[in-house]
């Protein structure tokens, strides 16, 4: 069954004929090159938009970066984990690179603990999978800060540690926990408004 709002997927080929295609695509058939898009498209886009969520406006510049990506590393292909594992982790890579790049750009400034609640009482992050609260949850994204929504997708969703959201940034950990801290807080109070 298909959820509303989703792109039906089109029957693709079987796997055993990536090679084939691979060999087409890099010989430059303009068919087996649509066929790749049109596959790799297929399986990635919803990976992208799902991370991009609520903010979609750079789906499409994204998309195209994994696509190039995907198509000129296409020589180094070797079919070992399939050509739909292989973009996907290209696409996941690209996404990283982009929420680093997003908070990496971000100025959020160094304050005083005392400045920030870090004690937060547990709430709905434990539960962002769950369908019900979905919809709430992306609204509430929607309206934070981006280095906040970017902090909490990938804190949350992605399950970055903040040493490692530090050090794939270049900001400092301490930083990255008062990020964290200031991103939830804001959630929290945002949160309490949009519950029945």
């Amino acid at each position: 069954m298909q959820a509303a709002g989703q792109i039906p997927a089109r029957p693709h080929p079987p796997a055993g004929d990536e090679r084939t295609l691979v060999a087409a695509v890099l010989a430059k058939d303009r068919k087996a090159t649509a066929e790749f898009v049109s596959r790799a498209t297929d399986w990635v886009y919803p990976l992208v938009r799902r991370r991009l969520m609520p903010r979609t406006e750079a789906i499409d510049d994204l998309m195209q970066e994994i696509l190039l990506a995907a198509w000129q590393n296409l020589p180094g292909f070797r079919a070992h984990a399939g050509l739909r594992s292989w973009i996907i982790g290209i696409a996941r890579h690209k996404v990283e690179d982009y929420y680093r790049r997003r908070l990496r750009e971000a100025d959020f400034p160094e304050q005083d603990d005392s400045a920030v609640e870090v004690a937060v009482p547990p709430m709905t992050f434990e539960h962002l999978h769950s369908a019900e609260r979905e919809e709430n949850i992306q609204r509430v994204l929607g309206l934070l800060p981006e280095a906040y929504r970017l902090a909490l997708i990938w804190r949350y969703r992605d399950n970055k540690s903040a040493r490692e959201m530090a050090a794939l940034t270049g900001k400092t950990e301490k930083a990255m926990e008062r990020l964290l801290a200031r991103a939830r807080e804001n959630f929290r109070r945002r949160w309490t408004n949009v519950q029945p």
